[in-house]
């Protein structure tokens, strides 16, 4: 096996509204960190692109930190020509204020009607120029699991994505545990139930593995 270049996104980002207040999520990184020491473990080469966590990341691994969906958006966008895989594990929030305020926004007696507007869509927008690159991405959901995983495969093109529950304090967001299912292009899938994300890792790294001999063998 050819040693790979693997881009990975962890954590969440986080979208200012003022300078001490934001929008952000649960994700803590454990996942990404998890699918970094898999593939340092397996002898690949591994960046990590990370929104603010609270854990260290594997020596051996770039680390390139980020804050918002725009700023992440940008690293993954001028760092993907480098990779032979990207694993989004990132949880990007979808909106951002749509006006950052300069000061703090104080108390006052009237209704605070904060307007939003989308973040670009990292996977979407790698899809559109991606040729022969491995693309995993991941989908948190609490509802329709399978469904939602699979039109998000379908429509940004990936390898294959992990269809990840969460809302559970025993797994997903923070949790050492998640609960998920692999879906692949060609329409299989692979349960996995509830297991360490160590262990989910392995595998996640394992399927890239197996993806990147057989386009070798196809060329």
């Amino acid at each position: 096996m050819k040693k790979l270049n693997l881009l990975i996104t962890a954590g969440p980002t986080r979208e200012h509204i003022d300078p001490v207040r934001f929008l952000t999520n649960a994700s803590s990184g454990k996942m990404g960190r998890a699918v970094a020491e898999a593939a340092l473990a397996a002898g690949h080469n591994v960046c990590i692109i990370s929104g603010p966590v609270k854990i260290d990341y594997p020596c051996g691994a770039e680390v390139i930190k980020i804050n918002s969906a725009l700023e992440m958006h940008e690293s993954v966008m001028k760092n993907f020509p480098d990779c032979d895989a990207l694993v989004m594990t990132a949880a990007v929030c979808d909106f951002r204020p749509a006006k950052m305020s300069l000061s703090k926004i104080h108390k006052s007696d009237t209704t605070f009607i904060l307007r939003l507007e989308r973040n670009p869509d990292i996977l979407l927008d790698i899809s559109k120029i991606n040729k022969n690159k491995i693309i995993v991405g991941f989908a948190a959901e609490t509802d329709d699991i399978i469904v939602s995983a699979r039109r998000k495969l379908e429509k940004k093109k990936l390898n294959f994505i992990v269809a990840n529950e969460v809302g559970s304090s025993n797994y997903g967001f923070e949790a050492e545990h998640i609960k998920a299912t692999l879906l692949f292009r060609d329409g299989k899938n692979r349960e996995l139930g509830k297991c360490k994300k160590t262990e989910i890792a392995k595998i996640i790294v394992e399927e890239t593995e197996k993806i990147a001999q057989q386009e070798l063998r196809a060329t």
